[in-house]
């Protein structure tokens, strides 16, 4: 009896540990967030008060465009080398100098003579826009060591939940703030934010990186076959990170080409961003700024609706929305925006809003989650290389839209930006059922040959691996 009644005891204490470690990992997590949106939050404040202030001190709109080209650039070299730097740093320490160095650039621009203030706001374009992605990507592909992986979909649900209200916040108060306290003043706020979550990164325990080499050779079998382990040491050693970026799409089928429309997709958001201030001018001339406000803020709300789905849907089933849901979340949010700037009554519009808002939510989720399905020293290249193709998509985007925008409508320019985006996201669906084909067609010969049924305990978020 006493024999019998061992293991069941030891089983009990085994789950209950396993509860309460998953508790404590999800309890921490939520504080990173609560970090990670106060950083957003001043992100999305400095975006508006550092291109008011470029402008105020140049007098010149061009100095604007090249405030962000440098941004941008700054953005996609870190997207190439922060896979190396998670090879030989932990992502903690890559998330707390990420924010050290935001924090400090700030000040430097607060401090800085009025004669060397073109050289200040170039380094803060430089620091702002490579030590974003830095933490985004850090963030990012360490969050199955930090959640499980099983959990990997509710986290990343909360952090875009987070991001998304920071955002509303950001560029709902930018305006009030410059007007009522100056540029001054909201320098110092950004600057606070980041020092906020530099504080929280330090208090936390946080896995991931170089930090993670357990969880990767792990990561490297589950993930199946001899060649991502040959991957994973390759991208172990932190020596050609180039190349092992590139090995980190060619791991699972689809993934190359998965990135590839993301790139495309921010293309297409280089559109519509462009384009909004131009079309709310033409909806109301006397105040252009309200028409943009409140799309943005019906965006978010649909965005954050859409992460509460998610959340509740990963809780209930355990599973991700998967690599379908990217694709066809990207044909509904790009064929949405199109909508949005087809002359709909503003009620209509607003819904439009809603629904892009949504399927954006969906698409980030199901994006983020799919990349994190690699072993986690592919995982860094892989969200690296990401950024770089997103910094890419919408750098050149907002310069080939900006001309464009001179000679045509912004539907048409939206249209055949976000256009291009829905005809890689059906190339991507067309190949992500010819893998499923692929698997179901293989699963029957097993089945045949060996007697083995298809269990049906594959990860939504798998599916295109092969």
């Amino acid at each position: 009896m006493g024999s019998a009644d061992g293991p069941k005891a030891d089983e009990t204490d085994g789950d209950t540990r396993k509860a309460r470690d998953t508790a404590v990992s999800e309890r921490r997590f939520r504080f990173l967030v609560a970090g990670y949106a106060v950083s957003s939050y001043g992100t999305f404040l400095n975006m508006v008060a550092l291109n008011l202030f470029v402008y105020e001190t140049t007098g010149r709109a061009l100095a604007m465009g090249l405030f962000m080209a440098v941004r941008l650039a700054s953005g996609f070299v870190a997207g190439l080398v922060v896979g190396g730097l998670l090879a030989r740093f932990s992502a903690k320490s890559i998330m707390l100098w990420a924010n050290v160095g935001q924090g400090a650039v700030m000040l430097v621009l607060i401090l800085a003579p009025d004669g060397m203030l073109t050289g200040a706001l170039m380094a803060v374009s430089v620091v702002i826009g490579a030590c974003g992605t830095l933490f985004m990507v850090a963030l990012r592909s360490s969050i199955p060591e930090m959640v499980g992986e099983d959990r990997r979909a509710w986290a990343n649900s909360l952090s875009i939940t987070g991001r998304s209200l920071a955002m509303v916040a950001g560029f709902a108060s930018a305006g009030v703030v410059v007007s009522l306290v100056g540029y001054t003043a909201a320098f110092l706020v950004d600057m606070a934010t980041f020092v906020a979550c530099a504080v929280t990164v330090a208090l936390l325990p946080i896995a991931g990186g170089k930090g993670a080499g357990g969880s990767a050779s792990e990561g490297s079998e589950s993930s199946g076959g001899s060649g991502a382990g040959k991957d994973a040491s390759a991208a172990k050693s932190g020596r050609r990170w180039r190349p092992v970026a590139f090995l980190a799409l060619a791991a699972a089928p689809g993934m190359g080409l998965m990135v590839a429309l993301r790139g495309v997709d921010a293309f297409g958001s280089s559109s519509h961003n462009a384009a909004l201030p131009i079309y709310s001018t033409s909806l109301d001339a006397s105040n252009p700024a309200v028409f943009v406000s409140a799309f943005w803020c019906v965006w978010a709300l649909g965005n954050i609706g859409a992460q509460q789905v998610i959340q509740r849907y990963a809780q209930r089933t355990g599973r991700s929305v998967g690599a379908l849901g990217f694709g066809y979340g990207t044909v509904v949010m790009s064929a949405a925006f199109i909508a949005a700037f087809a002359g709909f009554p503003l009620a209509v519009t607003a819904v439009i809003a809603l629904i892009a808002g949504a399927a954006d939510g969906l698409t980030e989720v199901a994006y983020t989650s799919h990349l994190q399905t690699l072993p986690a020293t592919l995982r860094g290249h892989a969200f690296g290389l990401s950024a770089t193709f997103e910094n890419l998509g919408f750098g050149v985007g907002m310069i080939l839209v900006a001309a464009a925008l001179d000679r045509f409508s912004p539907l048409a320019v939206v249209g055949w930006s976000h256009g291009a985006a829905i005809v890689v996201a059906v190339v991507f669906l067309l190949r992500v059922a010819g893998v499923r084909r692929a698997e179901r067609t293989g699963l029957r010969k097993e089945e045949a040959v060996e007697g083995r049924p298809d269990r049906g305990d594959r990860d939504g978020a798998e599916v295109s691996r092969g």
